[in-house]
């Protein structure tokens, strides 16, 4: 099977993250040497998705310039040369074209035209450097029926509540205790992000603003979102302090 496309987001403000996103985009906060988006680009890689889509709002050009396939190859951006000749990057400019972001569905149904039948979706501020965006996990989502497969991660303090329970059989329920929260990784097909979870046509080419927890909530009503528990190291990345203490 062919690796499927992946697709980072990295449209958000980042308004808890103030002053230090006044003049750079959250997911280019330096974290480790490297910017905290390209944690994830090089994970992907690393696996041979290279075929990513990303999105953008404010400063999005920032992200744009710096992971422009044309300039991947300066002396600064650690891939191989085999990833760098492979990575293959489409924007979707949401800021430039609507004038801000459009939120989680919004801005993947935006991006739609561009991601396949069943693709990744993860978040350009989150930090989890351990994570293997693996191909047999894939292959696993393909032979399913789920219109998505989740990542849990227990809940940190931000959110002591959770999202979502997890039968033993692996599957998302909506009330189940205990609850664990989404790591906004997760595979997905392209099917929930139509009728009757989502209403917004393909591409949004009204800039509709949707968020994501409504769809998957009825999709896990239906009993098709399957899930999983990730223990290793994880971080929203969400306040100056949390920046902090990744050293």
């Amino acid at each position: 099977m062919l690796p499927i496309k992946a697709m980072i987001l990295a449209a958000g403000r980042g308004e808890r993250m103030r002053p230090l996103t006044d003049r750079t985009p959250k997911p280019m906060l330096p974290v480790r040497g490297k910017p905290l988006m390209q944690w994830p680009v090089e994970a992907l890689a690393r696996e041979g998705f290279t075929d990513l889509v990303i999105n953008t709002a404010w400063l999005g050009d920032q992200i744009s310039d710096y992971f422009d396939p044309i300039g991947i190859s300066n002396n600064n951006y650690p891939l191989s040369n085999a990833e760098q000749k492979t990575l293959k990057l489409h924007f979707s400019h949401e800021g430039r074209d609507f004038g801000e972001a459009l939120e989680t569905a919004g801005g993947i149904v935006r991006a739609l035209p561009h991601l396949g039948e069943r693709f990744w979706v993860l978040a350009g501020d989150v930090f989890a450097p351990d994570f293997v965006f693996s191909p047999a996990a894939v292959e696993r989502f393909v032979q399913s029926r789920q219109l998505a497969h989740l990542w849990l991660v227990p809940n940190p303090a931000h959110n002591p509540k959770g999202d979502f329970g997890l039968t033993s059989g692996g599957m998302l329920t909506n009330a189940s205790e205990p609850r664990h929260t989404y790591s906004t990784i997760g595979l997905y097909h392209r099917d929930l992000f139509s009728a009757p979870y989502c209403n917004i046509s393909s591409g949004n080419p009204l800039g509709i603003k949707a968020a994501l927890a409504p769809l998957l909530r009825a999709a896990i009503a239906e009993n098709r979102v399957s899930g999983e528990l990730y223990s290793g190291a994880w971080t929203d990345v969400g306040t100056p302090e949390r920046l902090a203490q990744l050293g």
